[in-house]
């Protein structure tokens, strides 16, 4: 018989140890080592049962357990201790506090999903990932950020195998009362409820759950509510469910919901409200519509804006981050359906032409019928960014439509390289023995050199005990998975003996679209047979990822990957263990010697799983591509040479697989096996798979890489880089425009309303140059002038500039340089003269061009209206 309801009651933990239940359901005991000890310590049986969530285990606990605990001076101390620790750090000044008055009082941070731990299953691959270790280093900074998401009610999904290796979803229903979560109540306790009117008179509600990371406070919305009905309550089933009404419907929810909730929690706490807010990626971009139905209404805004004064002044204070590198991945709909839920009562007084003109396809190669959230999200933001370098570069390419006329250099989108949370991410024993020989702060600090000072014999036994507790771990699960597709006990006796921890061990994870090439390993299954079995340097493969339930290409490669790996030859050599989360990376990134990344280059936007095994030790094997690209130098792992792109898709993957199988063979593998010094006196006479030696230039490679990966892969950079490159401008901007009651964007929407339509009668009439030798040499200067015809505009409403630099052969410039030109004279009506004197600084092929822009002292970057006028 099935429960027709189903609650959760939590434990009431006696007086002496009840900071336990604080101490639980703040997350900071995800990554903060010495809590989880103090968790296990109370119940080392209980702690594995309940799968390390204190929560689970302190419900699990019997009465007469706590009492006991209760009675014991040393629990009670120890958990006095951790409690302390805990309000320290919530409490003390860090990093963030130290900037002054222009840092912002609070931001807002947007995700579709947050990997904060496995207990709280609330994300897929990495943008979920990257979101938890964004607000896991605001935590640690002391940046008083606010995160804002979904509260899935079936997460993303779990991941098994078929008897015939099919992947096969299932998902499970999550309690939130048995979560680390604590609903939003007014003060007489009735829950919150926040609404959006949806078509056909309909409402959804939701309520709002809050997770304290750390000192981050995360707020979900849930829309299970009884009040809704059935359609209603499930728009957040299930993590990229569904689509059509289904995923706008979440997306308006996460967007224009969450400005909501930050209003109420705002309400609630007396917290200042939010002066930046973060859309990571278009998924939630909908909180700028929020946010200017805000602005055009008087009940809210006394005196309300127009709709090109609130969007000016949304702008000012927002940023975008994209984290696609293909038009593919970015959510549109179709413009139909946008018209349909926005012509009610979703932003009454905000013109709906006007929110489809934000996301509309309006440029070469664009779709008119689709609305395009990233495109919506970029013009929404006055500043964005890609998440790596060459993301940055392949985003400005990308969107380089909504910006006519200019070069994709000039494209306003930056980047920021993502990161990984150090605490998070590390492993326990490695953070161990750099807290035991140097104090905790290098693993928390900019410099991580001190692992030079560690000897190659203890570096190498560190890396034998993380390799074989990855083994152990990785025999467990594997042997699940085969009883799971339905082998019997006394099929899978060789489980016990499969991998080895004295094998060059190679890791493969991640989500598994087509691009990122989960079966290229396999273009030449007899040369990878023979690598996995090299009677000298054999190699072993552990693999894990999920495919989206919907991508049948992705599941094809997961299943043609697993049926190798069936192979009784090799069945010991190369594994995939399903359902990879938070718990089975914690141990796969620090036990792998090696890091395996093969995308088809340039769509990997940053690739984080990498970063996490550097930071452990592991050296990289990677297409140039993501952080890959900017970080490789030679001496922290492999670069797989990529095919020329005139190559076809069966050639490209040919040649690249041969390139990656070359490395394996003849670099990767003979250099872990040999090149050997002899081993010293301490050495660990079982911890090399070397016969009394140890790999010299493998350690070196090894230290090398935590010296001078560790700090630039942190997240801490990351976080830091966003504060203080577009946190904290974003909040000076937004200040700006609120400052008398909104005068100076009232003044610049104006402007954009004058100067938008005038641009077309701008053009440069003739160009002019003198005092130009007739061999000119480096250091001469040459007059330039510009006769440039302003139309109805004003010198003061443009910025004329030379670009000068390297010719090609089709004249386009290269290396190029930016001189402002200065008015000189009028020369008519509307027609003006500007000149500067241009300095000679290269020799070759020098040449210059003229080009004008928009100017005004609220635009974040001259390229920002996409007005540009050439010559």
């Amino acid at each position: 018989m099935k429960a027709i309801r189903r609650f959760t009651v939590r434990t009431v933990v006696p007086a002496p140890i009840s900071a336990l239940t604080t101490l639980a359901t703040n997350l900071r005991w995800s990554w903060h080592v010495p809590t989880r000890a103090l968790f296990e310590s109370l119940n080392p049986e209980l702690w594995d049962k309940s799968r390390h969530d204190p929560l689970a285990m302190l419900a699990a606990l019997s009465r007469e357990q706590f009492q006991e605990l209760a009675a014991d001076p040393d629990v009670v101390s120890r958990v006095a201790d951790a409690s302390e620790s805990l309000e320290a750090y919530l409490a003390e000044p860090r990093w963030y506090q130290g900037l002054g008055a222009e840092a912002p009082a609070c931001i807002a941070y947007f995700s579709p999903e947050f990997g904060i731990t496995e207990v709280l299953p609330q994300y897929s691959g990495g943008l979920g990932i990257l979101a938890g270790d964004h607000l896991k280093s605001a935590s640690d900074l002391g940046v008083p950020l606010i995160g804002v998401g979904l509260l899935y009610q079936a997460g993303y999904f779990k991941q098994s195998l078929s008897k015939d290796a099919w992947q096969q979803e299932s998902y499970p229903l999550l309690d939130p009362d048995a979560l680390p979560l604590t609903l939003l109540r007014e003060a007489d306790g009735t829950p919150i409820v926040i609404t959006l009117p949806l078509p056909g008179g309909r409402v959804l509600r939701a309520h709002i759950w809050r997770a304290d990371v750390g000192r981050v406070p995360l707020l979900l919305l849930d829309s299970n509510v009884a009040e809704n009905d059935d359609a209603a309550r499930g728009v957040t089933d299930r993590l990229y469910g569904g689509g059509g009404d289904h995923r706008l419907t979440q997306e308006l929810l996460l967007g224009m919901g969450g400005v909501k909730a930050l209003r109420v929690h705002a309400r609630l706490t007396g917290t200042v409200a939010p002066e930046v807010f973060h859309t990571n990626e278009g998924h939630a971009g909908f909180l700028g519509i929020e946010r200017i139905r805000e602005l055009m209404d008087p009940s809210v805004t006394p005196e309300p804006l127009s709709w090109g004064e609130a969007l000016a002044a949304g702008r000012a204070s927002t940023v975008f981050t994209t984290h696609t590198p293909v038009p593919a991945g970015i959510d549109r709909f179709p413009r139909s359906m946008i018209e349909h839920f926005f012509d009610g009562e979703l932003a009454p007084g905000v013109p709906v032409h006007s929110i489809l003109d934000l996301g509309a396809e309006n440029y070469d190669g664009g779709d008119s019928e689709v609305f395009n959230m990233a495109v919506m999200g970029l013009r929404l933001a006055q500043r964005a960014n890609g998440v790596a370098k060459l993301h940055g570069v392949v985003s400005r390419g990308m969107f380089s439509g909504l910006w006519p006329g200019f070069d994709t250099a000039d494209v306003p989108i930056t980047s920021v390289t993502n990161g990984v949370h150090v605490p998070t991410w590390v492993d326990p024993q490695l953070a161990a023995l750099a807290r035991e020989r140097f104090g905790a702060e290098v693993l928390d600090g900019p410099d991580w050199s001190k692992v030079y000072e560690v000897s190659d014999e203890d570096v190498w036994a560190m890396r034998r005990r993380l390799r074989s507790a990855l083994v152990e771990d990785a025999r467990l699960r594997l042997r699940a998975s085969w009883k799971k597709r339905g082998a019997a006990d006394a099929q899978l006796a060789w489980t016990d003996a499969a991998l080895d921890p004295d094998v060059l061990t190679i890791g493969f994870a991640r989500r598994v679209p087509t691009y990122k090439r989960l079966t290229l390993m396999l273009r030449d299954p007899a040369r990878l047979k023979a690598l996995l079995l090299h009677p000298e340097h054999p190699i072993q493969i552990i693999i894990a990822g999920k495919s989206h339930p919907a991508d049948d290409a992705g599941k094809k490669m997961i299943q043609d990957l697993v049926q190798f790996t069936d192979d009784p030859e090799v069945r010991h050599r190369i594994v995939f263990l399903p359902n990879y989360d938070i718990a089975m990376a914690r141990t796969l990134f620090p036990g792998c010697d090696v890091w395996l990344n093969n995308p088809l280059r340039p769509l990997e936007a940053c690739g984080t799983s990498g970063m996490k095994a550097a930071i452990n030790g592991s050296l990289n094997l990677s297409v140039m591509d993501g952080w890959w690209d900017e970080m490789y130098d030679g001496e922290n792992g492999w670069a797989i040479p990529t095919a020329n792109t005139g190559a076809g898709n069966e050639e490209r993957d040919d040649i690249e697989a041969s390139a990656l199988y070359e490395l394996l063979e003849s670099q990767v593998a003979p250099r872990f096996y040999g090149e050997v010094v002899a081993a010293g006196a301490g050495a660990a006479g079982p911890s090399q798979p070397h016969a009394g030696g140890l790999p010299a230039h493998w350690i070196s490679m090894i230290k090398h890489t935590l010296a001078h990966l560790g700090p630039e892969v942190s997240a801490n950079r990351m976080v830091a880089e966003y504060v203080q490159r577009l946190y904290q401008p974003a909040a000076i901007a937004g200040r700006a425009a609120r400052a008398d009651d909104y005068a100076s964007v009232r003044q610049l929407a104006a402007w954009i309303e004058r100067v938008r339509p005038a641009w077309s009668g701008v053009r440069v009439d003739h160009v002019e140059s003198h005092g130009l030798a007739d061999e000119p040499q480096i250091g001469e200067s040459v007059l330039v002038r510009a006769h440039v015809n302003l139309g109805s505009l004003v010198p003061s409403d443009v910025a004329v500039s030379v670009v000068y630099g390297t010719a090609g052969d089709s004249d386009e410039l290269g290396d190029t340089r930016v001189q402002a030109l200065d008015i000189v004279e009028e020369t008519g009506p509307g027609r003006y003269q500007f000149s500067a004197e241009l300095l000679i600084d290269r020799s070759g092929n020098f040449g210059y061009g003229v080009k004008v822009l928009p100017l005004h002292p609220a635009l974040a970057n001259p390229a920002e209206l996409g007005l540009i006028t050439t010559a």
